[in-house]
């Protein structure tokens, strides 16, 4: 019985995923013949369906820019780039896309050993760090039980300096790998979708005005309070946001 299940439960995926693969290609064609809203049709009903790509993301997102609208657009260029952060194409679209925005925010460069330390958290990703620790201390007890065993005095001395070499790498690598836990866990970027957004200076009205931000432009979330969401551009300045007005491009 067990057997059978699995195999209607086999069946029905492979149906979804053949559904899901016309109606992209029916999407593409209706974007080469200048139907952008149509494909958009095609395209989110796949999205509708739980399939996620950095492709559909990706083609969505021109979809959008071909349709003037500037917060899809860049959505979905950043989620397709949250997927394949090194694509080229990305990289490109989403440059045209972001002259749409009329928000002009400069970016406070990072210097010094901060820069450097961040660059190599980043170079692999949490687990990557976390897998490499853990194979530096099984080479640091290798090296250990092999300087327990060793009788030379110059066998002493190699294992011995290899087992405190390989016990500094994991203590290194341990520190990447929570470091980059705690800048993915602190990275929330949002997207601004309200055509004008009041940024308050405090998660009410009362408060005063500190900035005003417009569509498309990507922030950073602090904090949430009710119905607000504490936000910080790249600049440095923070502010509160209705929650409504902006979407986050980490959920999937």
């Amino acid at each position: 019985m067990k057997s059978i299940i699995h195999i209607l439960i086999c069946l029905i995926t492979l149906s979804a995923f053949s559904q899901n693969d016309k109606r992209f290609e029916e999407g593409n064609d209706l974007y080469n013949q200048g139907d952008y809203t149509a494909a958009l049709e095609k395209y989110e009903s796949i999205l509708a369906s739980g399939k996620h790509s950095s492709e559909l993301y990706f083609n969505i997102a021109n979809a959008y820019y071909k349709l003037n609208h500037v917060a899809p657009s860049i959505y979905y260029y950043e989620k397709a780039l949250l997927l394949d952060p090194n694509d080229k194409d990305i990289k490109n679209n989403i440059a045209f896309a972001k002259n749409m925005t009329l928000d002009a925010i400069d970016t406070i460069p990072e210097v010094g050993i901060s820069k450097l330390i961040k660059r190599t958290t980043n170079s692999m990703s949490y687990d990557a760090w976390a897998k490499l620790a853990v194979a530096f201390v099984f080479l640091f007890v290798i090296m250990f039980i092999a300087y327990d065993f060793a009788y030379s005095t110059n066998k002493k001395r190699l294992t011995f300096l290899a087992s405190n070499t390989a016990l500094l790498f994991a203590i290194v690598a341990l520190f990447f790998a929570f470091h980059k836990f705690q800048l993915d866990k602190s990275d929330q970027p949002a997207i601004v979708f309200a055509q004008e957004s009041k940024i308050q200076s405090e998660p009410n009205f009362r408060s005063s005005e500190a900035f005003v931000l417009h569509e498309g432009t990507k922030v950073q979330v602090l904090d949430t309070v009710d119905v607000w969401k504490k936000i910080k551009l790249s600049d440095g300045k923070t502010g509160w946001i209705l929650a409504d007005d902006i979407k986050m491009l980490k959920k999937f």
